[in-house]
């Protein structure tokens, strides 16, 4: 069994917690998001962050006066002559003074660097990273400053993959497009229903090519909406097995269902979780001969948090063992495949958008792809 092209409607959170590793700094404003994730956010930031350091640096300056004041009691007489404390008393201010500025510059190098890098980044260059160093305010600073341009720089990587994607999968319909156009405008062909109808079709396959790749590309950038609701495994099961059973019976294949007994309902988009499940029984049925079988199962996961477990197994000739790895990548079909290479690409990323995950297996007595979601 192959990839092949999916049809879905026009994603939650991505699965595990956050690259950075820790919440919001204490300075950072409870309303606005952390952390930013565009330059222009971090151009507030920058403006909260210099507040707050010229507060800190004025309390430090306070601190300085009253400690020379106090010190001064020790230092001076009343009569202005030098008191005998004057030698410790120069040291401990000259200490002080040291070790203000020394935490000053710790503190505001890196801070610089950000602020440096950050104007880099709204230049357009996400490749910009900084040394994560400081304290540890700062180094969480560094770390989400790290994570959100890589987050850029991934998203503008998957903008142009998107483009050159439609470029070149919409090139082929296209053509066809053209070249049936002219034909009858030329008089080739008679503008009849057959000649008209294949123009047609063509138009369809770059709608269904167009949905798959937003849908795809949504769900890549984080973005898709899930519709989640209680969902009974059993439900998702017959649905699916009674939308592909006249195709299994056309194509002379068993479709088997197996749910296992007392199964919880889970928390999920049913509506994509079954597009999740049409996708990988259309490529089953496709690449199963007749005579074989497809089976669709549901059982609990042994994961101590719980969850499901939907299995499709089929009896076809299987998947070399050098695609296996590469099953789930867009545009990932074989030679004799009519699909656009979609469907499981596709399938990936509406489970990693319910937080689950999939994996394909694939031997000389078929291909078996199970997808587990939480419970």
């Amino acid at each position: 069994m192959t990839e092949d092209q999916g049809h879905g409607h026009p994603h939650g959170p991505p699965w595990g917690g956050p690259p950075w590793g820790g919440g919001r700094p204490p300075w950072w404003p409870d309303d606005e998001e952390w952390p930013p994730r565009g330059p222009e956010a971090w151009r507030g930031m920058r403006r909260h962050f210099v507040g707050k350091f010229i507060i800190f640096l004025a309390m430090l300056v306070v601190a300085i006066a009253a400690l020379s004041a106090l010190i001064g009691g020790f230092v001076w007489r009343g009569d202005g002559d030098r008191g005998p404390f004057f030698p410790i008393g120069i040291v401990v201010i000259v200490l002080v003074v040291l070790l203000v500025a020394r935490a000053g510059r710790r503190f505001a190098s890196p801070v610089a660097d950000v602020m440096e890098a950050a104007d880099r980044v709204a230049a357009g260059n996400y490749e910009t990273r900084v040394e994560e160093r400081g304290p540890r305010e700062v180094q969480r600073l560094g770390r989400a400053f790290n994570a959100m341009t890589e987050r850029l720089g991934s998203n503008e990587a998957r903008r142009r993959q998107l483009l050159a994607d439609v470029a070149h999968e919409l090139r082929t319909p296209l053509s066809v497009i053209q070249a049936n156009l002219e034909a009858l405008i030329d008089g080739l062909y008679p503008t009849d229903e057959e000649h008209l109808r294949s123009v047609l079709e063509e138009t369809k396959t770059m709608s269904r090519l167009l949905n798959d790749l937003q849908t795809l590309s949504t769900a890549e950038a984080g973005a898709l909406t899930l519709h989640r609701e209680l969902t009974a495994p059993g439900d998702l099961i017959d649905a699916a097995i009674r939308s592909f059973a006249a195709q299994a019976n056309d194509a002379g294949v068993e479709l088997v269902a197996h749910v296992a007994p007392d199964l919880p309902a889970i928390d999920a988009d049913r509506i994509r979780i079954g597009e999740v499940l049409g996708n990988l029984l259309s490529n089953a049925l496709r690449h199963t001969p007749a005579g074989g079988t497809v089976t669709l199962s549901a059982n609990a996961t042994l994961a101590e948090d719980g969850g499901l477990e939907l299995t499709v197994s089929d009896t076809g000739s299987g998947i070399p063992a050098e695609r296996v790895a590469h099953v789930f990548d867009r545009f990932s079909r074989a030679p004799d495949s009519p699909g656009a290479g979609l469907g499981l690409a596709i399938a990936k990323s509406l489970v990693e958008a319910h937080g689950g995950r999939i994996r394909a297996e694939s031997g000389e007595s078929g291909t078996t792809i199970r997808f587990v979601l939480p419970g």
